[in-house]
């Protein structure tokens, strides 16, 4: 496992230079000599963590299988965006749902890397599907079902209680989300903040800094960085235990504590970061596994992101939850 790794990594570290090389772009510096990252970025995209069968294994598709796809998004986006009926509000009969596609911001666009339109942000193993173990997928099975259950607050998604983002917005790795899929990048000679818009997870690594020992599992990690040419590398451990589960649209996966993340930020051009994974978790994972997503740079504002204040989605899944227990029911909220 680990010459696999090492393998992995080394096909990652050549990637952006290999890149840089070809095209000639030389990147901005910050006034301490590092490789100028800061500004806004988006993630958003439609594709997927996981390849979908319909690609059938395949990593790149043409021009036009993309406008195909793209296009059905956009229609099925009209679609939803059409005014709802209030009266149907029966989970059987369609329900009115949590809010239309006015609100939604995923991405319409599939993801295009070095040129290539790619079909799942993971790159390795070659068929684009999460390698896990029987224990790994037995863990990942498991804490669906406790995120299937409405017993408490503690089972909900993270997101629902506004403790992090949804999903693996603030990383890592960094993975597209319903909505609010823009970071902001600062850095310092000795920080650099990766600000996710999504619950405002403000993500600080430490620049040539060691792992906190003894651990302490915050939430989104522990990160310490450096530089590698024009490339910042970050490797994350030591995760909150709550957090094992990312879940939002069809990014999903499982991993420990003890999971350990290196990310690589490469700016590619001026308007695009190279954002590239591996991640290394054998309590879960036969290999490791990697993936790939182009940031792009925007002028949108990463504005403030309000989830206490005034929000009643916890206590009103919990208490229809309640209602569903006396009446004898499986609940199935439509949002």
């Amino acid at each position: 496992m680990k010459t696999r790794a090492a393998l992995t990594l080394a096909t990652l570290l050549a990637a952006p230079s290999a890149f840089a090389a070809e095209t000639g772009y030389i990147p901005p510096r910050t006034e301490f000599g590092a490789p100028d990252l800061q500004g806004t970025w988006s993630i958003a995209t439609q594709t997927n963590l996981e390849r979908a069968d319909r690609f059938e294994g395949k990593l790149v598709i043409s021009e036009e299988e993309a406008l195909q796809i793209e296009a059905r998004v956009r229609a099925r986006n009209e679609a939803s965006n059409q005014p709802s009926d209030p009266n149907r509000a029966a989970p059987t009969d369609g329900g009115v749902g949590g809010y239309n596609t006015f609100w939604m911001d995923p991405g319409e666009r599939l993801a295009t890397v070095n040129g290539e339109i790619r079909t799942s942000v993971l790159i390795d193993p070659p068929d684009g599907r999460l390698p896990y173990s029987e224990q790994g997928r037995a863990n990942y099975a498991e804490a669906m079902r406790r995120r299937n259950t409405y017993d408490g607050p503690e089972v909900r998604p993270l997101g629902e209680r506004c403790t992090v983002g949804f999903g693996s917005t603030g990383g890592p790795p960094k993975l597209p989300v319903l909505y609010n899929n823009l970071t902001e990048i600062v850095q310092t000679e000795d920080y650099v903040v990766l600000l996710a818009e999504m619950n405002h997870d403000a993500r600080i690594i430490r620049i040539n800094g060691e792992f906190i020992d003894p651990p302490q599992y915050p939430w989104m990690g522990d990160s310490i960085g450096y530089y590698e040419g024009d490339t910042l590398v970050v490797e994350t451990t030591n995760f909150h235990a709550q957090q094992s589960l990312r879940s939002s649209l069809e990014h999903r996966f499982y991993g420990s504590q003890q999971m350990k993340a290196i990310e690589r930020f490469t700016r590619v051009a001026d308007d695009v970061i190279l954002y590239q994974f591996t991640i290394e978790d054998p309590e879960n994972y036969t290999q490791p596994w990697s993936g790939e997503l182009p940031m792009n740079a925007t002028t949108d504002h990463v504005y403030e992101y309000a989830c206490h204040e005034g929000n009643y989605a916890l206590p009103g899944i919990l208490a229809g939850a309640r209602r569903a227990d006396v009446e004898g029911q499986e609940y199935a909220p439509t949002n």
